[in-house]
């Protein structure tokens, strides 16, 4: 039996999310439904480095399986995504220590936000990017992104229905690029709670659009409430780029 880690691309507009749910259509389903018609029904079950919701995309989620196939290495990525969606990629297989965890030895992820700053929608990115068709000031987002950045307990940035008990997390980068019409947030940290990174990206567009201020960033933190923060932004302009290890 060997392990495999794979990095897996993934348009999550269809999908109800990453994870297994009863009777609904997920990222992880088709993975393990693919496993499971290359074992001839058994051997099907994956790891994730993490979930992702309902139209949230990826570009690099990491997963691992073991398998007893004698597939060269070089042909697996080739075998999966020929039983995988066209919404679904496997980018890269690799073979990996039997001890290697897709979750648990992650030590950082990043994770990119795409806004639309177009004054009419395109339909064409309507499933890849909000669409934000008003003034923002970008220079008072950056200095309110400066007191995100740091270990904190991010409990205001998380969505009330969390089970995670421990909401301390670290964010090491937080970047905003300006790339013409579109506007791209990129965050980098020791790991996210649920709906941290959109609640984080609502919260900048308000300072941006004059809401709140920077300088009420640091208050909100020390709140420890959901209800300080912004809107949860929606979930369609998310996309986990990287796994760290």
């Amino acid at each position: 039996m060997k392990r495999y880690k794979c990095i897996v691309s993934y348009d999550g507009t269809r999908f109800a999310g990453y994870q297994v749910q009863p009777n609904k259509l997920t990222v992880q389903s088709v993975l393990e439904g693919a496993l499971a018609k290359l074992h001839k029904g058994t051997e099907g079950c994956i790891t994730a480095s993490g979930r992702t919701d309902a139209g949230v995309h990826a570009k690099g989620q990491v997963i691992h399986f073991d398998s007893s196939l004698n597939i060269p290495l070089a042909k697996w990525d080739i075998a999966l995504n020929s039983l995988l969606p066209d919404d679904i990629a496997i980018k890269s297989v690799e073979e990996v220590k039997a001890s290697f965890h897709a979750r648990f030895d992650a030590v950082g992820k990043e994770y990119r936000y795409f806004v639309q700053r177009t004054e009419k929608r395109d339909p064409f990115r309507r499933n890849y990017a909000y669409h934000y068709p008003y003034p923002l000031n970008i220079h008072e987002m950056k200095k309110a992104s400066l007191a995100l950045i740091g270990t904190h307990d991010f409990t205001s940035f998380c969505s009330a229905k969390t089970e995670v008990m421990d909401k301390v997390r670290t964010i090491r980068e937080i970047e905003m690029i300006e790339d013409g019409t579109q506007l791209v947030f990129r965050f980098v940290g020791n790991g996210f709670l649920y709906n941290m990174v959109r609640i984080l990206v609502g919260t900048l567009i308000e300072v941006g659009s004059g809401a709140r201020t920077a300088d009420s960033i640091s208050e909100i933190i020390a709140q420890k409430d959901r209800i300080y923060a912004g809107k949860t932004a929606p979930a369609h302009g998310l996309y986990l780029w990287e796994v760290y290890y």
